[in-house]
């Protein structure tokens, strides 16, 4: 009787053994699937489109509601752009300053940065560069738009 009953023991510690290690497999495997992070994902991905830190183009508002200036951070040039909700004949975009102020070599996106007056007509550009500054004044008539340096 003995024998039956260590036998039998035995059978049974042979039908609990995978119940038992069941849980440890369960968790063990759980822990090498821990969700990634956003930092993590964002890793993993290849970027689909060249994105810039710096825009190379930039809008200012002037105090007149329908007119901004367009500005690239590039090269200083400046373009005078006005929005209608009415018609065609309101929306426009003048040159302020077509030439580049920089030559080739020297462009580098976020160079140029327009900053506002209290006169409603002016704005100064600086180059943040070299520390240059240029007096910009809009206007709808182009004998008073003009872009002039600002010397030391």
């Amino acid at each position: 009787m003995e024998a039956e009953g260590k036998n039998g023991g035995w059978n049974m510690k042979k039908l609990m053994l995978p119940y038992l290690l069941f849980p440890l497999f369960a968790i063990g495997g759980c822990t090498g699937n821990v969700p990634k992070t956003d930092s993590q994902k964002v890793e993993a991905q290849e970027p689909l489109v060249e994105t810039y830190t710096v825009e190379r183009y930039k809008l200012f508002p002037t105090q007149n509601m329908w007119t901004f200036i367009k500005l690239d951070t590039q090269t200083g040039q400046m373009w005078q752009l006005q929005y209608s909700v009415n018609d065609d004949k309101g929306r426009f975009e003048y040159d302020l300053n077509p030439n580049a102020l920089v030559v080739n070599d020297k462009k580098v996106n976020g160079r140029f940065e327009l900053y506002p007056t209290k006169n409603i007509y002016n704005f100064i550009l600086l180059d943040k560069i070299d520390g240059k500054a240029w007096q910009v004044q809009w206007s709808f008539d182009e004998e008073n738009r003009a872009v002039l340096p600002i010397n030391k």
